[in-house]
């Protein structure tokens, strides 16, 4: 039986919308205990002085990408557990574009068995494709893969043929799992690699229109409207997705919405340093973009951030900006790069941030994250916001590094985390 006293330690509780400071006792995994000051507490109970650190629900994932199976160059399961474990997620949840890809139920359960050789943290969710080898043709069979406990359904990818779309969201109704859509139309972002605009003028790379993505997010909104079945938006990019996605919801559309962590961070001005990992797909916004994303998401129209963590090989990275794969690591830096631009600035709240990374990522998964209280399992995350660390090889569990902000030294990490396997 483990025993630890979080003395003094910040608890952010996006469920009860608290924000407090207190003593934590926690007694093989499970909460025992909160108060202003605990003293009741037996000998070998080890005691950790938490000043300053700050200990919120676990940090939940909506979409990643694995390497494994198939680019286990890149990442294998393991690493990207090991990297989420280091970021502050209790639970992830990884996308079909394996190799092969998960369209299969064998699939899901070898992965399923990869995951029960690991740590009991973070709990691994697999999204199953909804077509065979993700080509958006022939459906998967569904219900095999809902027996073997798929997160939800998608491919993670643009759809081509909304006449295959409609019939996906009439066969997918009756499951009531989670359905993902990535809306982007590739005919009008053509051979793009930046959006539209002063700055792709400027650095002189092919531009992707804003409506590649709105036009797409708009036909979307009506086969949902027309259909009725739930549908979550992944990788929302522009200002005119929000408006379009608030006016939805205002009609009581029933939808979900997320962005990722580096596009409520960074707009176009970032990419002047043609650094591959900027490279991107949907592309970093302009700045009126990402100011935007920032207040749809503290507002709620955004419903939560992704990290969509994305590796690539150092050789696959380093080429020119427009023939690189898009795509950037995130799960070990997301965390600390938002509370330092965001929280550490006072544009967001503590709770306002830690809301979008764990309780909604949660309820878009239709999963539910528990309050920090007395009698709960303790599925936690320990985050000391002022320790300082260089991002490097020796310091990322993940097995890639194409992240722009390699070699540079990142404010916020990540002590510990505390979780159970299987949970609902």
């Amino acid at each position: 039986m483990t025993k630890e006293l979080l003395k003094q330690v910040r608890v952010i509780d996006p469920v009860l919308k608290t924000d407090t400071v207190a003593d934590v006792l926690i007694i093989d995994g499970y909460i025992q205990a909160i108060a202003e000051k605990i003293t009741d507490f037996s000998a070998d109970t080890s005691i950790r002085d938490c000043q300053g650190l700050v200990l919120g629900a676990g940090l939940v994932d909506l979409y990643s990408h694995s390497g494994e199976p198939g680019f286990e160059e890149r990442e294998t399961i393991s690493s990207f557990l090991q990297a989420a474990a280091a970021g502050g997620f209790t639970r992830v949840s990884v996308l079909p574009d394996t190799l092969p890809a998960i369209d299969q139920p064998a699939l899901v359960t070898q992965l399923q068995q990869y995951r029960e050789k690991e740590k009991p943290c973070p709990n691994l969710h697999i999204w199953g494709a909804i077509t065979l080898d993700l080509a958006g043709k022939q459906l998967t069979e569904v219900a095999d893969l809902v027996t073997v406990g798929v997160v939800g359904f998608t491919d993670g990818k643009p759809w081509e043929n909304l006449g295959i779309v409609r019939r996906v969201l009439e066969y997918l109704q009756p499951f009531g799992k989670p359905v993902a859509f990535w809306p982007c139309d590739r005919y009008l972002a053509a051979s793009g690699r930046m959006r539209e605009g002063a700055e792709a003028l400027r650095i002189g790379l092919p531009p992707i229109p804003a409506t590649a993505e709105t036009t797409a997010i708009a036909s979307l909104l009506e086969l949902v409207a027309d259909i009725g079945t739930p549908v979550h938006i992944m990788r929302v990019s522009t200002a005119r997705s929000v408006e379009l996605i608030a006016q939805a919801k205002a009609k009581g559309v029933l939808i979900t919405a997320s962005t990722t962590w580096m596009h409520i961070l960074l707009d176009t001005t970032s990419i002047k340093s043609y650094h591959t990992s900027l490279h991107l797909d949907p592309p970093l916004g302009n700045n009126r973009d990402m100011l935007c994303l920032r207040d749809a998401v503290r507002t709620g129209v955004i419903d939560a951030i992704a990290i969509d963590h994305a590796p690539y090989t150092y050789e696959e990275k380093v080429q020119a900006f427009a023939e690189s794969p898009p795509g950037a690591i995130g799960l070990e830096l997301a965390l600390p790069l938002l509370w330092q631009n965001l929280v550490a600035t006072g544009e967001f709240t503590a709770l306002e941030l830690w809301r979008v990374l764990s309780h909604q990522p949660a309820a878009c998964l239709q999963q539910e994250v528990k309050a920090i209280q007395p009698g709960e399992k303790a599925e936690l995350t320990l985050f000391n916001p002022l320790q300082t660390w260089q991002v490097n090889k020796a310091n990322l569990q993940t097995l890639s590094y194409n992240t722009p902000w390699f070699g540079q030294e990142v404010t916020g990490r990540v002590v510990q985390t505390w979780c159970h396997t299987n949970l609902k």
